[in-house]
């Protein structure tokens, strides 16, 4: 399935909205067509752009307060009782504070509840370690009947808010804080379940997951000018993982690198290293956050500090190509 990128994408200029913003669009969307779709907040309702939906749909939308056990467990009552309810907070917080909750209550039940953890990851910025979630990912795809979803940009965003309206199971949906870069379009496929190739190659290949992807396409025209052939796959969707689409590529090209805005241990790079220890055994490069916390500073300074921009990985996977050979199949 062919991928169109934004024709922009690799200007210094590149359209960019946060993602967030793609997630209300599609909320409101969700509510036009689909009358039993409920909305509730933990006092956040602005930052995480659930205020259109409030706007247009008063009678379904309710203010939780700051109670965010609370938030997840009403619910879940209100799924039981035939509503298809989306909460939002900050992912900090939900999954942070109430992840007991979403397993007992959401998770144990196969409740289709949507949970929207915004402000994830250190692009958060100035509000510094406490408001940067960064175990989100490995939190929720451990919980069974959980679909673990993380939007490349606002466009997608859009899109992956009306497929997990409508997919009937408990979902995560992972947003950032701050203006990223649209690399996808309107037409641009997303599906739950899907990776998508965005530029292919043959000497490893880039699997990115959430605003990561971005770094990884210009990371990879970067490497592109060292003559180096990076492949690059989109995988929005982390848990169910689309294992075909990863290990086509990664036969491919016997060399992969994973990149996320969260801790590497656990997470998507973890639910790669999985995946290939049991089908494909691989060298594996994971790149996130490195068993520590994030701190305050401007998002693009903390993503250089880290490790996460693009710059920082393709030297990485120069540094990588150069001291690892490629798997071959039977090795």
């Amino acid at each position: 399935m062919s991928y169109p990128l934004n024709p922009q994408v690799y200007d210094k200029d590149v359209e960019q909205e946060p993602i967030r913003a793609g997630f209300g669009r599609g909320l409101k969307a969700a509510g036009e067509a689909n009358k039993l779709i409920v909305a509730l907040c933990a006092d956040l309702t602005d930052s995480t752009k659930m205020s259109g939906f409030k706007e247009a749909f008063p009678e379904r939308f309710i203010e939780m307060g700051v109670a965010e056990q609370n938030l997840v467990t009403v619910a879940s009552g209100l799924a039981r009782a035939g509503k298809i309810p989306f909460t939002s907070s900050y992912a900090a917080f939900s999954p942070g504070r109430n992840w007991e909750q979403i397993r007992t209550t959401i998770a144990l039940n196969d409740q289709p509840v949507k949970i929207v953890g915004s402000h994830a990851g250190v692009s958060v910025g100035p509000d510094g370690a406490t408001h940067q979630m960064l175990e989100d990912i490995a939190l929720m795809r451990v919980l069974p009947n959980m679909i673990v979803v993380a939007p490349g940009d606002s466009i997608e965003a859009e899109k992956a808010t009306l497929a997990i309206a409508e997919n009937g199971k408990p979902s995560y949906l992972r947003l950032a804080r701050d203006k990223s870069a649209i690399f996808s379009t309107k037409d641009s496929p997303f599906e739950i379940g899907k990776a998508y190739v965005l530029r292919e190659g043959n000497d490893i290949t880039l699997l990115g997951t959430g605003m990561m992807t971005y770094e990884l396409i210009i990371a990879a025209k970067t490497l592109e000018a060292k003559g180096i052939s990076a492949e690059v796959v989109h995988v929005p969707t982390i848990k169910p993982l689309d294992t075909e689409t990863i290990l086509t590529s990664v036969r491919k090209t016997g060399r992969v690198l994973t990149a996320e805005e969260a801790q590497k241990a656990g997470g998507f790079g973890g639910a790669v290293a999985e995946l290939l220890s049991e089908q494909l055994p691989t060298p594996l490069l994971r790149i996130g956050m490195e068993d520590r916390f994030g701190e305050s500073g401007e998002p693009r300074e903390l993503l250089q500090k880290f490790g996460l921009d693009h710059a920082s990985i393709a030297h990485e996977v120069h540094e990588f190509i150069n001291r690892t050979p490629k798997y071959h199949q039977g090795f």
